[in-house]
C-alpha cells in the first residue's frame, strides 16, 4: 500500500467507512491492494500488461493476487506476491507494484525468484525441467536512474559475456518513464485515480469495477483488512520506539483497534466488544466513538 495511503491510516487509527472511501478514491494501480484485484483476479488485464512489459504475446493460463509462499523453513521469512502469473508454457510470473526504495532493494528480487525456483519441481524430477521464472517489479520511480522503461537482469559468464541461460529473469519497470510508447501509455495509466483518466479501455473498466461497481465490496473489505494488519504492526513498532515498558501499552492500542472494527462491521455486538475491551458498555461506547469508529445503530 502507499505510503500517502499509510498516511492516511495512521493519522486516524479508528478506520470508519468515510475514511476507507476516501482511501479508495485516491488508490492508483501503485498500490497493491487494487493491483492484486484488478490483474489478480483477470487473465485479460494481465495479458495485457505483460505483452507490454515482455514485449511479445503471451498466453496466461491461472492468475492469482495476493499469493502467499510460506517458507518451509521454521522462523523463515514468507513471502506475499502481488500477482502471480502463469503461462501456457508453465512460466512463473511474479509481479510486484512498489512505491519505497526500502521494498525495492535488488535482493528481495533474487529472493522471491528462489521462493518461486523452489516449488517448481516435484520429487524425481530433472533440474533441466524447471521452468522459466520471471519477478517484474513496477517501481514508482526510476530504480536505476538511466532514464529507461526496463531494466532486465540475467546471469552472465563473465569472461565472455554470454547469457548463462539458466531461464531466471528479473525485470524492473520504470514508473515514471513517460515515453510516447505502450509502456509509458500503461505506466500513465498505473498513476491515474479515476477510471475515466486511464487510457486502455481494459484498465479502465476494471478499475471502475472495483472503485465504482460491483467490486467495491471486494476492495473495501481489503482496505479494512490491511486496516487491521497495521493496527498489530503499530503495536510491535510502538513497543520498540519507546522501549519494553510501553509495550503493553501499544499492544493494548493494536487490540482495541482490531475490536472496535468488529464491532463497527457488525462480527461483535457492543456488549461482547465492551466485554474484550475490558470496559463498562458506557466506558466502551464513549472509547469507540472518540477514536472515530461508528457504533452500529440499535434494533
Amino acid at each position: 500500500m502507499s505510503g500517502e495511503t499509510k498516511e492516511v491510516l495512521g493519522s486516524n487509527y479508528g478506520q470508519n467507512d468515510v475514511i476507507i472511501n476516501r482511501l479508495i478514491d485516491k488508490m492508483t494501480l501503485f498500490d497493491d491492494n487494487l493491483m492484486s484485484l484488478v490483474f489478480g483476479q483477470n487473465i485479460e488485464t494481465t495479458e495485457l500488461l505483460l505483452r507490454v512489459i515482455m514485449e511479445r504475446d503471451i498466453k496466461v493460463i491461472d492468475v492469482r493476487g495476493q499469493d502467499e509462499l510460506k517458507n518451509p523453513v521454521i522462523g523463515g521469512r514468507c513471502i506475499t506476491r502481488d500477482v502471480h502469473a502463469i503461462d501456457v508454457d508453465g512460466r512463473h510470473i511474479d509481479i510486484e507494484v512498489q512505491i519505497n526504495a526500502e521494498g525495492s532493494h535488488v535482493r528481495r528480487a533474487r529472493y522471491h525468484s528462489s521462493m518461486m525456483d523452489a516449488r517448481m519441481l516435484q520429487e524425481g524430477q530433472k533440474f533441466k525441467e524447471i521452468k522459466d521464472s520471471y519477478v517484474i517489479f513496477i517501481y514508482d520511480h526510476d530504480k536505476f536512474r538511466k532514464g529507461l522503461p526496463f531494466y532486465h537482469i540475467q546471469r552472465r559468464v563473465d569472461e565472455t559475456g554470454e547469457v548463462f541461460g539458466d531461464g531466471s529473469h528479473i525485470i524492473y519497470v520504470n514508473g515514471r518513464y513517460e515515453g510516447n510508447d505502450d509502456i509509458g501509455r500503461m505506466m500513465r495509466d498505473f498513476h491515474q485515480c479515476r477510471p475515466e483518466q486511464i487510457e486502455s479501455e481494459t484498465l479502465s473498466k476494471a478499475v471502475a469495477y472495483y472503485k465504482e461497481k460491483e467490486g467495491r465490496g471486494a476492495m473495501s473489505e481489503a482496505v479494512r483488512q490491511y486496516a487491521m494488519e497495521y493496527a498489530k504492526e503499530y503495536a510491535k513498532e510502538y513497543a520498540k520506539e519507546y522501549g519494553e515498558e510501553q509495550k503493553q501499552e501499544g499492544i493494548q492500542t493494536g487490540r482495541r483497534t482490531e475490536i472496535y472494527l468488529s464491532v463497527q462491521d457488525g462480527d461483535y455486538s457492543v456488549q461482547r466488544g465492551a466485554e474484550k475491551a475490558g470496559l463498562s458498555l458506557e466506558e466502551f461506547e464513549k472509547s469507540m466513538s472518540e477514536a472515530g469508529y461508528k457504533l452500529p445503530e440499535p434494533i
